[in-house]
């Protein structure tokens, strides 16, 4: 600094140097109390390279948990200097969805789930589906059943298994798949007493709950991993619908997790 250097070389106070150059002694002696940001850069970095799919507002969400205590701008601005944001492709065309008229929204748990198929493969080249519900209230994902193949007998046989663990939903919402509008889904429906609301034809928009699950479970999980076998998928997606339910924060609800609207008030999910 040049007060710095006129002190030394003329041998002057440092008061006679700032007067000498019109520099405020107070600015001189600033001593700048902004932590060092090394290490919470270091940990967004963590973050973003283990939840590729997160942004600064999740980010931030996580690090509050920790125990940091950062403003979002800071976050945000750290998560573009590392170059982190999410590169989101822009669709081609924006069509205008319309709600379909006669539906009420939920109120609580297992008051309106949402269901449907994902399709994926092995290591080995083999398909995959995995039927994936959702409990359109509180976030929660009850089951996530990967198979070779499905049947409507196969859906009746999860949603048996996992209902007498979580109870029975009022209505569930699927896509006019054969499993779905098979008789056996149709007799399971009637005698729970369970409302089938059918989507439109060509109108995923009427399913719009469990098309962004799909979404977020594609990007989150399946993309991420490789599976080797059944067992291991299994496995990894029981892993991922926990870490889902109990940990991951979900903007729609408060950044709060699903578990915590549930009725089970459970720490933890129930086992499958």
């Amino acid at each position: 600094m040049l007060v710095a250097g006129m002190c030394r070389d003329w041998a002057v106070s440092i008061r006679r140097a700032c007067g000498a150059l019109r520099f405020d002694r107070s600015t001189y002696h600033y001593k700048s109390r902004r932590a060092d940001q090394a290490a919470v850069e270091k940990r967004i970095k963590e973050i973003c390279q283990t939840r590729v799919r997160y942004g600064y507002r999740r980010v931030h969400v996580l690090l509050e948990r920790e125990g940091w205590q950062i403003n979002i701008k800071k976050v945000y601005r750290i998560y573009r200097e590392l170059g982190m944001q999410l590169r989101n492709k822009t669709p081609k065309r924006r069509v205008k969805a319309k709600l379909r008229e006669g539906r009420q929204k939920a109120v609580g748990p297992n008051d309106v789930w949402a269901m449907d198929f994902v399709h994926d493969q092995l290591a080995t080249g083999k398909k995959l589906r995995v039927l994936t519900v959702v409990d359109t209230f509180s976030r929660y994902v009850p089951v996530l059943d990967a198979r070779f193949s499905y049947r409507g007998e196969d859906v009746v046989a999860t949603l048996d298994r996992v209902c007498r663990r979580t109870g029975y939903p009022k209505t569930i919402r699927v896509d006019q798949g054969s499993e779905f509008i098979s008789r056996d889904m149709n007799l399971w429906a009637y005698q729970r007493g369970v409302v089938l609301d059918f989507s439109r034809p060509g109108k995923p928009t009427d399913n719009a709950f469990i098309e962004a699950f799909n979404s977020r479970f594609r990007a989150e999980c399946l993309n991420q991993h490789w599976f080797l076998t059944l067992a291991d998928a299994a496995e990894k997606l029981e892993a991922w619908r926990r870490y889902y339910n109990e940990e991951r924060p979900h903007g729609a609800i408060g950044n709060n997790v699903p578990i915590t609207l549930t009725k089970s008030g459970g720490a933890t999910s129930p086992s499958p």
